[in-house]
């Protein structure tokens, strides 16, 4: 049992108070753990997409002031209640998604979408009793997707915590608790190349690139990017990327381009940009008898793509996924075991690195879209 256990811990967090201005570093309060609750000491955190586009408030409903951040790794200071899976002193990665090991989904094989701990975008409390971990001087501040890793404490539900391996590097490992895994995972679990095989990834983010890295992990022999900016092809080579297309240097649709480059079309797709164009050709660039192509990018919510029957009954298939059919807490301590067995790369994702006071450059990179992951340490 630590010291504080039980105890509000005052500590320092990065309080995004209004839509796209500068997150503030506030001496925030932080409430001991409820039931089936982990507080646990962020160590280092990333920055990714998602914080970005609620923070610039793109979201549905515009929650502040919130606390954002949910790629991260951390230490348990204390559990709450009914917690028996996790003590003080393990080494986990918070998850915005969770898997609480009794419903449906978390029954099956098939699914990671659990019923009681899914993504929720929209919430700033807790749910154990719909209140809020952290505040300011009695002021309620927010939280985020149940993470907040912004802050040097945070509080989590316990199925959405991912226990590791204590000699995996937290500042290396955090990042694969949501884009790196979600691309790794497009792959290895849902698009399942075969060794030799031909496989085209659609937007070379980091997202993709990690799409890639499961795609060279799986010996796939061919790996063909798709990307507008032509700046993004040289890094992409790292990853196992073999050869480039700009939909912009071709007159006709890059999935008749693909299909001529590869007598037919690519036995694998994987999507990461979320542009309706981008899902067409991608479904529509894969071999006819055997192609399957798996969507991973987000579009808008009423978004509708068209595509004509006779792909489909030509034998090609289309799957989607979510954070690349990881269970968290069943799946991720594999993934880092694969990084620290070193069959996954995750150096080459990390391109910049700022301390935590300095956190508002690591949205100014994202925003210039410079690197892949920024890492921030919280105890600089």
């Amino acid at each position: 049992m630590s010291s504080t256990t039980g105890l509000v811990i005052p500590c320092k967090a990065a309080v995004s108070w209004e839509a796209g201005k500068p997150l503030v570093m506030e001496q925030v309060e932080v409430a001991p753990p409820q039931t089936m609750e982990v507080r646990i000491k962020i160590k280092y955190t990333s920055l990714c997409h998602t914080d970005l586009y609620f923070w610039e408030a793109k979201g549905q409903a515009p929650l502040f002031p919130r606390i954002f951040g949910h790629e991260a790794a951390g230490i348990v200071e204390s559990v709450g209640e009914g917690v028996s899976d996790l003590q003080t002193g393990d080494h986990v990665l918070p998850v915005f998604t969770g898997e609480c090991k009794e419903c449906a989904h978390c029954k099956s094989e098939d699914s990671n979408m659990c019923d009681l701990l899914r993504i929720n975008t929209d919430r700033g409390v807790m749910l154990t009793d719909g209140k809020s971990r952290f505040s300011i001087d009695g002021k309620r501040i927010n939280h985020f997707l149940g993470t907040s890793t912004f802050s040097e404490y945070t509080v989590v539900h316990s199925g959405c915590l991912a226990k590791i391996n204590p000699l995996a590097p937290l500042d290396k490992v955090c990042i694969l608790s949501c884009g790196i895994s979600t691309g790794l995972g497009a792959t290895l679990n849902v698009a399942k190349p075969k060794k030799g095989s031909s496989v085209a990834i659609f937007g070379l983010g980091a997202v993709g690139l990690a799409a890639a890295e499961g795609a060279r992990i799986a010996g796939a022999s061919r790996i063909i990017g798709i990307d507008l900016n032509p700046n993004r092809f040289e890094e992409a080579k790292k990853f196992g990327v073999t050869e480039f297309i700009n939909p912009k240097d071709h007159d006709r649709p890059v999935q008749q381009v693909i299909a001529d480059m590869t007598d037919g079309g690519v036995d694998r797709s994987v999507e990461c940009t979320g542009h309706i164009e981008a899902m067409v050709s991608a479904f529509e660039c894969v071999h006819d008898g055997w192609g399957v192509a798996v969507l991973v990018g987000v579009p808008n919510k009423d978004a509708v793509f068209m595509t004509k029957p006779i792909n489909l009954l030509n034998e090609r298939t289309i799957k989607g996924t979510f954070f690349g059919n990881y269970k968290p807490r069943t799946d991720l301590p594999s993934v880092v075991e694969m990084y620290m067995n070193k069959k996954l790369e995750l150096e080459k994702f990390i391109t910049h690195r700022v301390s935590f006071s300095d956190i508002n450059r690591a949205f100014e990179l994202m925003l210039r879209g410079e690197g892949l992951r920024c890492i921030i340490n919280m105890e600089e």
